[in-house]
């Protein structure tokens, strides 16, 4: 028989539903995928119920609603203050994923490079390489996650056609400074390159720490993309309602690729996240600060046992450093010996990395009710106690 497509023929099964079947299977309580255990805000699930029964349930216009799409622009109007045509830039997708998807098959072409900062979500590689695309990786690496600039500087050429930023970072939950946006931001210029912004994170920051859109910076509102989620904002990953805003000379490609791929999303569901980005300062203040006690509460569990914990400052998601355990185990073996012994699951965060990643760290999903967090630690706690009994 003819061959399949080789990026994706073998491609091994992403990490998060590998950990997922294994908590599945052992009865574990999963830190690892990243999603929240309780719905997100009751009137919004109402109003899209509503809608599903009212109709119509047809075709909406494939670019996306309009309330949705104007809503997405007053948004970014006013926490960011973007001002975006939104009949001509914004885009509505059927998750960011998809949002991804479109964009780099409209921007990207076989032999053009492509800049991806490690740690990676998992779905960019393959999409680069799908579509032709070269990545050029620069590496972060824990406790730190510093840009070094040079290396960055050293991964452009004039071969490069875009760089891929995720900020706030999933998994480092690192939040990108205004230094190291502009360092980002001078080289797209100098090198003509495009951005592709994951910011599905945007209004998940903790202490203080502000969001700043690479678009708002100088020379890169006609070469960014700019990607946002429902998903994220609102607690509703199940929902997969994305959006791109974008110059109409980028979004134009973009929407071509949209329209061949889902064509549209669901409407009830474009009409309550339209109503849910018109929200009070004060639900996005509780977002962040609800999600920061949880960060503080696991984080601090963590670290009674022994493991290291990395600074998180933004996301679902904190690191651990597992070598102060001392279990002379890698990440991968040890995430599956505590799935299978202790009943927690985290994901290893070499997984994150092409190849050759660190090998001691681990992440932990903090989105998760509080009891949950407290039974999580209190397992982690015995099944360590027993180890350390074992070998005294």
């Amino acid at each position: 028989m003819k061959t399949t497509n080789p990026v994706y023929t073998g491609l091994p099964t992403t990490i998060f539903e590998v950990m997922s079947r294994l908590a599945i299977e052992h009865g574990s309580i999963n830190l690892g995928q990243g999603f929240p255990d309780v719905d997100g805000p009751e009137d919004l699930r109402r109003l899209a119920a509503d809608a599903l029964v009212a109709g119509p349930n047809q075709y909406p216009p494939m670019m996306g609603l309009p309330e949705l799409r104007a809503a997405v622009a007053d948004v970014d109007r006013r926490f960011y203050g973007l001002d975006l045509d939104w009949k001509r830039e914004i885009l509505v997708t059927s998750g960011a994923t998809e949002a991804l998807s479109d964009i780099i098959t409209a921007l990207i072409e076989p032999g053009d490079e492509v800049v991806l900062i490690e740690p990676l979500y998992d779905c960019y590689l393959p999409l680069v390489r799908r579509a032709g695309g070269i990545p050029r990786l620069v590496r972060l690496t824990p406790p730190e996650w510093k840009l070094d600039v040079a290396a960055l500087e050293a991964a452009f050429s004039d071969k490069t056609k875009a760089i891929l930023l995720n900020n706030p970072m999933n998994p480092a939950a690192k939040v990108f400074s205004r230094e190291e946006l502009a360092a980002i931001a001078e080289l797209c210029v100098r090198f003509d390159a495009y951005a592709i912004c994951d910011e599905v994170y945007e209004h998940i920051r903790f202490d203080g720490r502000g969001h700043i859109p690479l678009m708002t910076l100088p020379g890169m509102r006609e070469r960014a993309i700019r990607i946002g989620s429902a998903g994220k904002t609102f607690s509703f990953t199940g929902w997969k309602v994305g959006y791109v805003a974008a110059a109409p000379a980028l979004l134009d490609p973009i929407a071509k690729a949209h329209q061949f791929t889902t064509f549209t999303t669901p409407p009830h569901l474009q009409k309550a996240v339209a109503a849910g980005l018109a929200k009070d300062d004060a639900y996005y203040a509780e977002l962040s600060g609800a999600l920061a006690a949880k960060r503080d509460r696991l984080a601090a569990g963590l670290e009674r046992l022994g493991f290291g914990v990395v600074p998180c400052g933004g996301t679902y998601f904190v690191s651990a450093d597992v070598a102060p355990l001392g279990l002379g185990a890698n990440d991968v073996e040890l995430c599956r010996r505590m799935t299978v012994e202790a009943g927690v699951t985290a994901v290893p965060v070499s997984a994150f990395y092409a190849e050759n990643g660190p090998s001691h760290f681990v992440r932990f999903c903090f989105s998760k009710r509080d009891e949950i967090l407290d039974e999580a630690l209190n397992r982690l706690g015995t099944w360590i106690e027993g180890l350390r009994r074992a070998v005294a």
